[in-house]
């Protein structure tokens, strides 16, 4: 018997300023994101929610996506050196929280270049403290 657990982020769009990192674990929760623009790409990823917190970062994210790359995507995008690096800028402005219990503290995503081939709007492949994850938000189509 198959135990998994689907859950599509966001399934209806009614808000618009979230942003998650799916940290990648066997979980057995699989996390259903549509990305990609207006190439509506599925994407899922198994692992657990971690909702974080960077206005700045997903705004820029927004602007790189739905107005530099007109929003439709960016399969089979050849990523320009600065355009990789605004990336990273903007990956690298999200502080994704870990702690002991006790104590927290903030650590800053990296984006995860051994996987840039999969990097499309609202569908970040990013190392985190807790190892590879995807960061995700609303896509805009």
């Amino acid at each position: 018997m198959d135990t998994r657990r689907f859950v599509f982020i966001d399934p209806d769009g009614t808000d618009d300023r979230w942003l998650y990192v799916v940290a990648e674990a066997p979980t057995g929760v699989i996390y259903q994101q549509q990305y990609g623009g207006t190439a509506c790409r599925q994407g899922e990823v198994e692992g657990y929610l971690v909702p974080v917190t960077a206005p700045d970062a997903l705004d820029g994210l927004r602007v790189l996506f739905e107005r530099d790359l007109r929003g439709a995507g960016a399969r089979d995008h050849r990523w320009a050196d600065e355009q990789l690096a605004g990336v990273r800028r903007l990956v690298g402005g999200v502080p994704y929280w870990t702690g002991d219990g006790d104590t927290e503290e903030p650590h800053p995503l990296r984006l995860d270049e051994s996987r840039v081939a999969d990097l499309d709007e609202a569908w970040v492949p990013v190392l985190t403290p807790d190892g590879p994850g995807v960061l995700v938000w609303l896509n805009s189509d």
